[in-house]
């Protein structure tokens, strides 16, 4: 909320520095060469930074067949495409960054019981990539499992 990133040496951990961007931060991914940023406005879309100077490069407003999609929380970059679930659902945006296009959702409605649901903030917020194994895991805020998933095309 207040616009504030904290950068940090990823091999010990120790604080570098910081950098102001404009906007909630809600989700961040990267795709190898640009910093890729969610603030949850559906104008804002995804955003670019350049990973060093941290200066915005372009932005794209994600749609759905057309219409926006709001609240795009955390991000992952898969294979190519941004995934990005969708605060407060159940589903994964599969986002081809280059024009902003959902080209797929992914529906994990159900992992969890309602009875493992303790919160209503107890909603899919993690996805993780591992590019090594091709394994992808996802979690959520107060959710008390962690799922390795397989992507299966829709019958």
């Amino acid at each position: 909320k207040d616009g504030l990133g904290f950068v940090y040496d990823k091999a010990t951990l120790k604080f570098r520095q910081t950098f102001r961007y404009n906007g909630e931060g809600w989700g961040l991914t990267h795709d190898g060469k640009r910093l890729i940023l969610s603030d949850g406005d559906a104008r804002s879309g995804l955003r670019f930074l350049d990973p060093v100077s941290f200066v915005e490069t372009g932005r794209v407003v994600v749609k759905d067949q057309g219409s926006p999609v709001a609240d795009l929380n955390e991000l992952e970059f898969v294979n190519g495409e941004v995934f990005a679930n969708v605060w407060h659902t159940d589903r994964i945006a599969r986002i081809n960054p280059s024009t902003g296009e959902v080209t797929g959702w992914i529906d994990l409605k159900g992992l969890l019981t309602p009875a493992e649901r303790t919160n209503p903030e107890a909603v899919l917020n993690g996805i993780a990539y591992d590019a090594a194994t091709k394994r992808l895991f996802v979690t959520g805020k107060l959710w008390p499992k962690l799922f390795e998933i397989q992507l299966v095309p829709k019958k």
